[in-house]
């Protein structure tokens, strides 16, 4: 990995609200959470599934960088944040992976002209 072109991050988040009493309540948290990461910890965010339960929710993430040292680091950092906002129930499960690495089984990837 020492001559990859680049990192990425993909981290899947999945949370518990056990005070959430409905969507709307856990609505409010989910989106003051995904605007945090993104604003605060540079994570690209969305909502991947459990749309309607109202005290569970999965994010899927991504963080991207030229140093596998920097983007480790910036992904611990994520980690670190969501354990401390979501006590009562956060799991992380992290790939970390090197552009080459994502292209090698792709073979249209490429868009150079």
């Amino acid at each position: 990995m020492s001559g990859a072109s680049g990192f990425v991050a993909v981290l899947v988040i999945d949370l518990h609200f056990p005070e959430a009493g409905s969507l709307k309540s856990k609505r409010k948290e989910l989106s003051s959470i995904k605007a945090q990461l993104q604003g605060r910890l540079g994570l690209s965010v969305a909502e991947t599934a459990h749309h309607d339960r109202w005290q569970r929710a999965r994010l899927t993430g991504a963080l991207t960088s030229g140093s596998l040292g920097t983007l480790s680091a910036a992904a611990d950092k994520v980690e670190r944040w969501l354990e401390a906002r979501c006590p009562e129930g956060v799991r992380v499960q992290r790939t970390l992976a090197s552009v080459d690495e994502l292209s090698d089984g792709i073979p249209s990837l490429s868009t150079e002209g």
